[in-house]
């Protein structure tokens, strides 16, 4: 019997395949890939994230599933993936946050708490007797005036974005966020963008009592979670200018379908 390239080299965590692949990190990258979409954007004054929780049955309550959390005053992060994996790390964070407070009389940096983060996690990814972390976290904070965004996977890479999304639906949010991302937009701009993405992502099925938003802005230096009322303002507000926009296009559509079966007809 022909036996698979990788028998045996997905078996320990330490073990490089021969074209220098960790099989057992590329694993937790998929239990990322199979995780609820979350997306980040960043702003001219600030940074927004946003995840739509997966609703698995209507019993279960929808405000027990946590997917952004709040890091430190300025932070917040968002996860996809294991629930169990994030939430341990996300605990890790709020330690460093407040060994950096006690030793150094400051607020952690975005960037310094990503990397802590990351470091940690690439540790196991280098020791035998353990696994990856099979979640991957997008960091949001502000520095001073400047709005910071990073993506952490996995294997303990540390990126950081504009824009970037994470999770089921990251393919369909790349797209919108590589065609319609602009530098100079405000916060209520950034969240639009990502309502839109979502928008293409459900195809238009968008539930507010399912979605996380959180922002921090450069003006107060705070990390908030919206509360329900004002996410689902959001949601009506982008909800109408994209049913809208939706239904010129398929008129559009339907216009020219009928100015071609025209040009057919007169052949």
């Amino acid at each position: 019997m022909q036996m698979t390239p990788q028998m045996g080299y997905d078996r320990a965590i330490t073990v490089f395949s021969p074209d220098g692949r960790l099989f057992q990190v590329e694993y937790a990258r998929e239990a990322v890939k199979r995780g609820t979409t979350a997306a980040g954007v960043k702003s001219k004054n600030g940074v927004v994230l946003l995840v739509d929780k997966r609703i698995t049955s209507r019993l279960i309550e929808a405000e027990s599933i946590e997917k952004i959390f709040q890091i430190d005053d300025h932070i917040g992060v968002a996860t996809s993936g294991l629930v169990a994996d994030a939430r341990a790390l996300v605990d890790r964070a709020r330690i460093e946050a407040q060994v950096n407070m006690v030793s150094y009389d400051e607020p952690i940096g975005v960037e310094v708490i990503a990397k802590k983060i990351c470091d940690h996690k690439q540790t196991y990814t280098q020791y035998g007797g353990v696994r990856p972390y099979g979640t991957a976290l997008l960091i949001a904070g502000v520095d001073g005036d400047r709005p910071r965004l990073f993506e952490s996977d996995p294997s303990g890479a540390l990126l950081e974005y504009k824009a970037t999304a994470i999770g089921a639906g990251r393919n369909t949010f790349m797209e919108t966020f590589e065609s319609d991302y602009d530098e100079n937009m405000g916060m209520d701009d950034a969240i639009m963008l990502g309502l839109k993405a979502l928008y293409s992502s459900t195809e238009g099925k968008i539930d507010p009592t399912t979605l996380e938003l959180g922002v921090a802005t450069v003006e107060d230096k705070q990390f908030r979670k919206l509360p329900g009322d004002e996410v689902k303002a959001y949601v009506d507000k982008a909800l109408e200018v994209l049913d809208v926009e939706a239904e010129e296009e398929e008129s559009a559509e339907n216009e020219d379908d009928s100015a071609e079966e025209k040009d057919e007809s007169t052949e």
